[in-house]
């Protein structure tokens, strides 16, 4: 019944040719045939399901159809090869497989490096399933979208990305974890921008930038985009319900109307209002949530002129890039470890471009600017009174001779874009921004070519 089963659920993979392999529950040498997938396949109609990615391939007990796992998915790799090939290139269906093919790949990695090795989790499409205990029935089951109790039910719970499903219902689990599409994001960094990197295509890699891109349910050949549960309109668990974050329609088991912020509505839209998400939307969403993946100067530099916070919290980031510098060759500094002041955003310390979703939720709470504005208050104490090493890296303004000590980050001040010499702002502008250090130099190298 398993292995028939079994064949039911993944009937693509063995619809051509045979492929021979000995069963090992037998003493006797048999050889099991089994169709592999015709040319003239429909491509248009594989599924995350077809090509094994859910849990009706992976949940099936080891020596299904009479493979191991490992096979099982080794096959479905090579199909996945062949199935690329035959489509044409750049096209929509070429890329969803590439996907797949990546999907498969990588469980086959997890396996071979023996991941599931502990009893303790069950490991079931990317989600790290933990049996959890408790009598708490504040729990619903992702699977099966009913009440968990914990008092006369087990249940697991993944640790990635909060998954929950009683033991039952792990074998039905067909939601990828979220986690694992987290993971393979991009982090934008100086290094992407130097390298002439596309921040915004990096950005679009990790959120979907565009406002709820619906493309009908006609597009979804009127079935769920997650279980593929035939959709209708008679108000049970098949009704569709919209994500506002990717525009696909879901039936009532995998959209719960949990509400999220919508990273798109607020890079375009300045806009932070909850919007009715999907499950796995909603699981992405908190995973990424503190992911600095978002360029605003790239996405939309005009969000800078329309809000007065972000302009200056961007400005006390560069500031505090350059009193990075200063730290980095001060002893006191580095043992007093100031820069960890940041630590809840590392990506403060890196670069000034990017931004988590959770900075412009600060940022729009006036939470994150109050806080910025005190580390950089604490930085510039150290650098200008606190530290005579640091104090001695100060400069004095060469277009007016006065004693004024000067720092790069200072508001009175202005750096050249050139040699990285201060001067006072109204100095340097009075002067048309000539500036008298690149003159000196201009005119040594031009003695030293004569």
């Amino acid at each position: 019944m398993a292995i028939a089963s079994g064949m039911t659920n993944a009937w693509w993979m063995f619809s051509r040719g045979t492929l021979r392999h000995e069963n090992q529950s037998t003493s006797s040498d048999t050889d099991t045939e089994v169709s592999l997938p015709s040319k003239d396949l429909d491509l248009a109609l594989i599924t995350n399901e077809d090509l094994g990615i859910t849990e009706d391939h992976f949940s099936h007990p080891e020596g299904c159809f009479g493979f191991s796992r490992q096979e099982e998915l080794e096959v479905a790799i090579e199909l996945c090869k062949e199935s690329v090939k035959e489509t044409s290139e750049h096209s929509e269906q070429r890329r969803e497989l590439v996907n797949r093919l990546v999907q498969l790949r990588m469980k086959l990695l997890e396996i071979k490096e023996g991941m599931e090795k502990d009893p303790d989790i069950k490991q079931v499409l990317g989600h790290k399933f933990v049996k959890r205990k408790g009598k708490s029935s504040n729990h619903q089951c992702d699977t099966c979208n009913s009440i968990i109790w914990g008092m006369l039910q087990s249940w697991h719970r993944c640790y990635e990305c909060g998954f929950s499903c009683h033991s039952k219902c792990l074998n039905f689990v067909k939601r990828q974890c979220a986690s694992t599409k987290a993971r393979s994001v991009p982090r934008i960094s100086m290094d992407n921008r130097n390298t002439g990197a596309n921040t915004q295509q990096i950005s679009k890699r990790g959120y979907i930038m565009d406002i709820c891109p619906e493309i009908g349910l006609a597009a979804q050949n009127y079935r769920c985009a997650e279980c593929r549960t035939q959709l209708s309109f008679k108000g049970d668990t098949a009704d569709p319900r919209q994500c506002d974050y990717d525009g696909h329609y879901y039936c009532s088991l995998c959209h719960w109307n949990d509400t999220e912020v919508i990273p798109a509505r607020v890079i375009h839209n300045w806009d932070f209002n909850t919007r009715k998400v999907c499950r796995q939307s909603k699981q992405f969403l908190k995973l990424m949530q503190r992911r600095a993946v978002l360029c605003v100067q790239d996405l939309n530099p005009m969000l800078f002129n329309y809000v007065e916070e972000l302009s200056q919290i961007k400005k006390l980031r560069e500031e505090i890039l350059v009193m990075k510098m200063y730290f980095l060759s001060c002893r006191k500094a580095m043992e007093d470890k100031l820069l960890l002041q940041l630590q809840n955003r590392p990506h403060f310390v890196d670069s000034p471009e990017t931004y988590s979703l959770q900075d412009l939720i600060d940022t729009k709470d006036s939470t994150l600017l109050s806080t910025l504005s005190g580390i950089h208050g604490n930085y510039a104490v150290h650098i200008k009174i606190e530290c005579p090493l640091c104090q001695a890296r100060g400069f004095i303004c060469e277009l007016c001779n006065s004693d004024e000590v000067l720092y790069p980050f200072d508001m009175i001040a202005a750096v050249c874009s050139h040699c990285s010499a201060v001067f006072h702002r109204d100095c340097f502008f009075k002067h048309s921004g000539e500036c008298p250090k690149c003159k000196r130099l201009s005119r040594r190298s031009c003695q030293e070519g004569r």
